[in-house]
């Protein structure tokens, strides 16, 4: 049977999404879901095996297109720290980049290292998100369990290393370890000897190799027969494979709306910050991409629209049928602590609370404070040099809300456009596994599968004056709590 599809899988903190497209056209033919245990910051923690199991039981749900899958590639979770010992099994649950409880340690590693010299070796400055501050963390809380460790790696590198034997990763995932350099594509074991300097760490890092470049083959894996020497891509971090599976191009503006928030584009050069605030990260595309993490996203309208009693549609209705600004009602969302900026034990808080405030007015205020924490950080990006005269495009489960769609176009005063390819991670991991089939880089591909963005809102209102006041109480409080 001929071989002409690719699967692009999506590793996320919430699920395991497995997509398949066709390799000549890229179109999707198929998909399948399976959910991961739940996590609840600030110890979120998931076994790698059951990543496996998720990723296992939905391609046995696609079971019969498994002879026509010609590669597969991984775009995962960033940060988790995956231990294995000598026998390839897992030490620990991994630790996932929403674990705050390494707060303590971030803060160390930045008075044992300046965070300018953080920032130059590695485009960012710890924060409890950062690999090497799970390192640290484990360092601190099992003693002796890191020099127990075989390898170590990402979620991401971990499923492509049991479906192919292959120990490897790449410069995007890389990118938001802590410990690699993305200016130079290497490793710094200088700075996880801060951790602990008796580990030779560099035996325990898997090979960079290119983007683009096949990690091996599948391996023959009992109930996934079929798929013994499909081609495995290399994987990268979801973010940088949403980007790919957009094909954002500099001046685009990708904003996801998802368990986190993430805005993010397309540099030529790497932006180095060494307040914290911008993590300077390498994308999949021999390129680099810039981003602004949040922690409280989606979860924060899946909280108000709990409380008040409604579906989704219903709180999208809500939201919009309030004006901009909420009628005075803010709320700034950081309701599990926060990484931007870095206050992992924050809680929420809202202000302007009146007898005449409406359910409207609570939901309104809800998709607001999502929205502007984002895109006060995009205002920092900007004065970094950042161009934002492209297209913004929405994706994650946020995107499919009318009311984050809108109030959007609202707050920034531009349209709003998304990807006609939904699953945007997933579609980038099958760009990923087409190049590596196909033997071109992760840009040709992404070019030669590029699907036109479709606009979905047009500014309403001028809501921008919202972001400001929102940029000046969230300030006011960062301030008070640090």
């Amino acid at each position: 049977m001929k071989r002409d599809l690719v699967a692009g899988i999506d590793s996320s903190t919430q699920s395991c999404t497995v997509m398949l497209r066709s390799l000549e056209s890229g179109d999707v033919i198929a998909q399948a879901r399976k959910p991961h245990p739940p996590t609840t910051p600030p110890c979120s923690e998931q076994d790698p095996q059951a990543w496996w199991d998720a990723l296992t039981s939905a391609l046995d749900e696609l079971k019969a297109w498994q002879p026509r899958i010609a590669g597969l590639a991984v775009g995962g979770q960033g940060h988790g720290l995956v231990m294995l010992d000598k026998d390839d099994r897992a030490l620990r649950p991994a630790k996932l980049w929403n674990d705050t409880e390494s707060a303590t340690q971030a803060h160390e590693l930045c008075r044992k290292v300046d965070p300018e010299e953080w920032a130059r070796l590695t485009g960012s400055v710890p924060g409890p998100a950062m690999t090497i501050s799970k390192l640290a963390w484990t360092e601190h809380h099992c003693p002796g369990l890191l020099e127990k460790c075989h390898r170590i790696m990402l979620p991401f590198d971990y499923l492509v290393y049991r479906l192919s034997g292959s120990f490897v990763c790449e410069r995007g995932g890389a990118s938001g370890t802590g410990y690699f350099n993305p200016f130079t594509n290497s490793w710094e074991p200088e700075l996880a000897a801060v951790v602990n300097n008796r580990i030779d760490w560099l035996s325990l890092w898997p090979a960079i190799i290119p983007s683009h470049q096949p990690a091996g083959v599948v391996k023959l894996i009992p109930g996934l027969e079929d798929l013994a020497g499909a081609v495995v891509g290399v994987g990268t971090g979801d973010n940088m494979s949403a980007a790919l599976g957009m094909n954002l191009k500099s001046g685009d503006t990708g904003i996801s709306i998802g368990t986190s928030g993430t805005l993010y584009g397309i540099t030529p050069t790497g932006i180095a910050d060494s307040t914290g605030i911008i993590n300077g990260y390498a994308d999949a595309a021999d390129r680099f991409i810039p981003m602004i993490t949040t922690l409280n996203s989606a979860k924060v309208t899946d909280t108000f629209r709990t409380l008040l009693g409604v579906t989704t549609d219903e709180f999208d209705a809500l939201a919009l049928s309030s004006p901009a600004g909420a009628n005075g009602l803010q709320l700034v969302p950081w309701l599990d602590g926060e990484r931007t900026p870095n206050l992992p034990d924050a809680t929420g808080h809202m202000r302007g609370l009146r007898t005449t405030t409406t359910r409207e007015d609570m939901a309104r205020a809800a998709v607001e404070g999502v929205l502007c924490g984002l895109l006060a950080g995009g205002l920092i990006l900007k004065q970094h040099g950042f161009s934002d005269d492209g297209h913004i495009v929405v994706t994650g489960g946020g995107a499919k809300s009318s009311a984050y769609r809108q109030i959007l176009a609202d707050l920034t005063g531009k349209p709003v456009w998304v990807s006609p390819v939904e699953e945007t991670a997933a579609a980038g991991a099958a760009i990923q596994a087409a190049a590596a089939v196909l033997g071109c880089t992760n840009a040709e591909m992404a070019e030669r599968w590029c699907r036109p963005f479709v606009k979905v809102a047009d500014p309403r209102e001028d809501a921008r004056h919202v972001l400001n006041a929102y940029v000046n109480y969230a300030n006011a409080l960062s301030g008070e709590l640090q």
